[in-house]
């Protein structure tokens, strides 16, 4: 592609896509391993620094997050082309849900710089702008995290749950009877997971698990007990499940407490990226990131005040096999 039509292509998705905010210019077993090249028997976390991702300013360098979002990917797939991994994941004529985080506001969501590199990616690999919708529970809840609302055009769309609404049949499984975002079952054929690493209240953590509690209509009804099992029976769904590809968890901005809001004295700036299409392994090891944390903070773990996530070890369990809580049995890179 020529400069020309490279710098076309970012202007359009400029746009489209981004709200006020100044923009780039631009599982393991059942959710779709598609043709990672992982260690046999183990499941893949990647996870992705950039120490100057910020460079002096204090939001991320557009440029050096797609950079980053680029090592990780192929690092994942051990690939080296940038565009090779998505090849593997998505096919033109596929519509492709991304679904983010954004009820931290601007502070704690997933960030906008970030999901702007992962469309530009869908597109390069295939994948029409309108066929991609980036979405949350809340449309005000997408611009308050900066997101530019778009139903219509050429354009990847942006919008929330509460502009399409919910299917009328529950969908069950366990403990869960819920009605579905029609975002997820009629704008949707994958599913790309963008949560934030962040501590919660109740679950302890909450990051690509807890973030499905998003594609439901009552989320609240399912906090009590640490939100166990909730938490996996709400991935149990089949249209989660098979629709689930990649998890991309924002870690540039995460939280060590007082979660899930924003909470700027809990947080920090951590300037990466983690990366599975494990999302049970990619938990286990965000949540332990954010141990190393309380721990630097003078924290007691999240087991000594009664939050640890069990959910984590319920997903992995025999009545639901999302993915490895063992640590033994994930690979864990770090580029």
């Amino acid at each position: 592609m020529d400069q020309t039509s490279d710098t076309s292509r970012r202007d359009f998705l400029k746009k489209c896509v981004m709200g006020t905010a100044v923009l780039r210019t631009a599982k393991l077993p059942l959710l779709g391993m598609a043709g990672q090249e992982s260690t046999p028997g183990k499941s893949k976390v990647v996870i992705a620094n950039d120490a100057q991702l910020r460079g002096a300013k204090t939001t991320v360098d557009s440029s050096r997050i797609a950079s980053l979002l680029d090592r990780a990917m192929q690092s994942l797939f051990d690939l080296d082309d940038p565009i090779e991994p998505w090849k593997k994941l998505v096919r033109a004529g596929q519509r492709v849900g991304v679904k983010v985080n954004a009820l931290g506001g601007r502070g704690l969501s997933s960030n906008v710089q970030l999901v702007e590199a992962i469309c530009e990616r869908l597109q390069e690999a295939g994948i029409r702008g309108n066929d991609t919708v980036i979405w949350d529970r809340d449309t005000e809840e997408l611009e308050r995290a900066g997101f530019h609302v778009a139903t219509a055009g050429n354009r990847v769309q942006c919008f929330g749950s509460d502009r399409l609404g919910y299917e009328e049949r529950l969908a069950t499984y366990g403990s869960v009877g819920s009605r579905l975002s029609k975002i997820l079952t009629q704008r949707s054929d994958v599913l790309i997971n963008v949560p934030v690493l962040k501590d919660h209240d109740g679950a302890g953590v909450t990051i690509a698990l807890k973030n499905m509690y998003g594609v439901i209509h009552n989320p609240n009804k399912y906090h009590p007990n640490g939100c166990n099992p909730y938490i996996a029976d709400v991935n149990m769904l089949p249209e989660i499940r098979s629709k689930m590809r990649l998890t991309i968890c924002d870690a540039t901005t995460a939280s060590y407490e007082g979660g899930p809001g924003y909470k700027p004295q809990y947080s920090w700036k951590n300037d990466g990226l983690i990366i599975s299409q494990d999302p049970v392994a990619l938990d286990y090891i965000g949540w332990q990131i954010i141990e190393r944390k309380r721990a630097e903070k003078g924290l007691k773990t999240l087991e000594g005040v009664g939050r640890s996530p069990a959910y984590i070890a319920t997903a992995a369990d025999a009545g639901h096999r999302l993915g490895m809580n063992d640590p033994r049995r994930i690979a864990t890179v770090e580029v």
